[in-house]
């Protein structure tokens, strides 16, 4: 590949060259959602995160096979393996089957996700439909001695596996300082330590998701899944694992020692993380009880909100952001990103309607390379957006006649401002949910503007200003040219 992509690694804490394992082949796993609840902004981001990147490493010519996993099983209230199991819970609360909350939350997940603009990924497996591989899993762990049997359940030996291998790497954290930090929780007296983690769970009596396995009837740990089934579809060792900060540890750091523990090797080349959404500096999530559902985002019902905001003003707001770095809600925050994408749909509109001259004399050269560089340099969308904030000037010179662009420049700036904000960033022009609505408004809008260029005509300025004016007050931009008036309207 021409353009040599750097990513941070949080494996070696500094930015590295990619270089696939399999070239032109990728493998890339992301933790997806927990389906109990309505996906929240902090849903959102990772999504959008790597999406742009599943969309950026096709556009370099990688073939990639995008897994995002569904949770529906093991993910329990509490991360030292205590606590009901999420989706039983909320099946018990609301007197359902656990796969009927599962179908729920989980359509409900892609309807918003498809709002987003997130491409669907290549396979996206659910936890219950791998019990099988799981089971493998835990007893390639047990037969290599990194694990033992306890009432029933399985557990992972930490302090047997950090002799061995080190446990802590992606983290940070040394055994001692996992040990400091683990609470004592009733129940916990079958592990031989506080830091051991479940493998295998033995179901109690009242807990309705449970499988045969040679342990007892229970339910896989959290953190198997997603190494079995980053196996299965991507083999022994893949490239790409993904997710937000918040799983680094504990589920991330239990992943590799998985791998290592069942496999005796590193499964994933490269860890990336996103960093967290907040609401006043608190990190935003279910467990906070400060999540606001996407949904209420896309309708403006929630408290905090003094207006709705589209799905793609969601998108844009979160891609402003470089995706290491926090991102704060805030009201003020969003309406910038709505008149910024604004101002960017707008921009291409008039790119589409420009009329090219002889020569070249706007400053739009180089825009490609720079957009290619920024996004070499691990993603750095917020600065590909400036780049095309720039470009944004440079069209509305060109339309103001301060400025001329010859043809074949004027096609290049289409392509490149359509790979890099549509294609790359995945952003998309928003007309409403009634396309024929859209157009007889628009003809509407058009008949009374005939009507004042009539009563310009005829001299009659005072119907001239009060349709302009009447327009204006319900939002619409009128601009009188030397080729004729054109309209937008400002929302």
């Amino acid at each position: 590949m021409e353009n040599k992509l750097m990513i941070y690694n949080t494996l070696s804490r500094k930015k590295e060259v990619f270089e696939p394992l399999h070239a032109p082949n990728v493998g890339l796993y992301v933790c997806g959602p927990t389906v109990y609840g309505d996906a929240h902004l902090g849903h959102a981001r990772p999504a959008i995160t790597f999406d742009v990147l599943f969309r950026y490493l096709m556009a370099l010519g990688y073939k990639v096979r995008y897994v995002r996993n569904i949770t529906d099983v093991g993910h329990l209230e509490h991360d030292a393996d205590e606590g009901e199991d999420k989706i039983a819970k909320k099946a018990r609360l609301e007197q359902l089957e656990p796969m009927e909350v599962v179908q729920h939350y989980t359509l409900r997940y892609h309807k918003a996700m498809e709002a987003l603009n997130v491409l669907p990924p290549s396979i996206e497996p659910h936890a219950s439909g791998h019990i099988i591989e799981q089971i493998k899993l835990v007893q390639e762990i047990l037969d290599n001695g990194f694990a033992y049997e306890s009432k029933g359940s399985v557990y992972f030996d930490v302090a047997k596996y950090d002799k061995a291998h080190h446990y802590g790497i992606l983290s940070g954290r040394n055994l001692d300082d996992v040990l400091n930090t683990t609470r004592e929780l009733d129940g916990q007296d079958e592990k031989r330590n506080p830091a051991d983690f479940a493998l295998w769970k033995c179901a109690q009596p009242e807990h309705i998701m449970r499988w045969p396995s040679p342990w007892s009837d229970g339910f896989p740990g959290w953190h198997c899944e997603c190494t079995a089934m980053g196996r299965k579809y991507l083999g022994e060792q893949f490239d790409i694992h993904g997710g937000g900060m918040d799983l680094i540890f504990p589920h991330h750091e239990c992943e590799i020692a998985q791998g290592v523990a069942s496999m005796g090797k590193p499964v994933v080349k490269y860890w990336m993380h996103n960093n967290m959404i907040t609401i006043n500096g608190q990190k935003m999530g279910k467990s906070y009880n400060n999540f606001i559902n996407l949904s209420q985002f896309f309708d403006g019902s929630y408290p905090l909100l003094q207006q709705p905001y589209s799905p793609m003003t969601i998108r844009f707001f979160i891609l402003q952001a470089h995706y290491r770095s926090t991102v704060d809600f805030g009201n003020e925050a969003l309406q910038a990103a709505e008149k910024g994408l604004q101002r960017l749909m707008d921009a291409w509109n008039t790119l589409n309607n420009l009329v090219p001259g002889s020569e070249t004399t706007a400053n739009i050269a180089g825009l490609r390379e720079k957009c290619y560089e920024a996004m070499n340099d691990d993603l750095n969308t917020a600065q590909v957006i400036s780049h095309l904030f720039d470009a944004s000037r440079a069209i509305n010179q060109i339309a103001d006649k301060k400025t001329t662009i010859n043809s074949a420049d004027l096609e290049e700036l289409k392509k490149t401002f359509h790979l890099f904000a549509f294609d790359i960033l995945g952003l998309k022009e928003e007309r409403g949910n009634n396309t024929g609505r859209e157009e007889a408004f628009g003809k509407v809008v058009d008949m009374l503007l005939a009507q004042r260029q009539a009563a310009k005509a005829a001299k009659d300025w005072a119907t001239c200003d009060r349709i302009r004016d009447e327009l204006s007050a319900l939002g619409f931009e009128i601009k009188d040219g030397k080729e004729g008036t054109t309209w937008k309207l400002n929302r």
